[in-house]
């Protein structure tokens, strides 16, 4: 099958690696999306998710239509949702705030969601993927000196599966990928889907 080159509508390094790795051939194009304006519907990660990632993708089209044409195009968010705290939690906003995060999952278990968008042409794809995440009981120690070390400040969640955070994980039910920012299988079976 030949592979044709997709836009990955992100900046983030680990969903760049998980294409890599998964021989998906893509470049990077980013434009400034405001996700601040996309309201969280209650109870509902998912939709929220994917509403996040759909902005992401408008962006990138308004800004860059011309020079996008038919190329496929490829946008994530994610972020980490526990019913008992009500609102999802995405990037830290300081370390203050990156311990908070990790002191409300310690000990607990609670779910990474990745919403999806790939327009292709008049085609689109939207979805979002959840995964389930045990953290082991941390200490105040444990979390001063992971924010300390600065990998939690730019992941959803306050925390780096894949990186500094992975001696927190106990448990993990659904894809790691999902975990880390893009749920590469379902990614690749849409791809297909869609004759890409």
């Amino acid at each position: 099958m030949h592979k044709t080159e997709i836009i990955l509508a992100s900046a983030s390094p680990r969903r760049h690696e998980i294409l890599t790795l998964a021989h998906i051939p893509h470049r990077v194009l980013t434009a400034p999306a405001d996700e601040g304006t996309v309201p969280f519907p209650a109870g509902d990660p998912g939709e929220y998710v994917i509403e996040l990632a759909r902005l992401k993708n408008d962006a990138l089209f308004a800004a860059y239509r011309a020079q996008i044409g038919d190329t496929p195009v490829l946008s994530a968010d994610t972020v980490v949702w526990s019913p008992a705290m009500k609102q999802p939690l995405g990037k830290p906003r300081d370390a203050d705030d990156a311990r908070q995060m990790l002191s409300a999952l310690s000990g607990k278990t609670h779910e990474v969601w990745t919403g999806v968008v790939i327009r292709a042409g008049e085609q689109e794809s939207a979805f979002a993927v959840s995964t389930e995440v045990r953290f082991r009981d941390l200490t105040a120690e444990e979390i001063d000196e992971y924010v300390n070390s600065g990998d939690p400040l730019d992941k959803a969640g306050a925390y780096g599966y894949q990186s500094g955070a992975c001696v927190f994980v106990e448990e993990i039910r659904g894809d790691y990928y999902n975990v880390v920012g893009l749920p590469v299988c379902r990614v690749a079976e849409e791809l297909m889907r869609l004759g890409i």
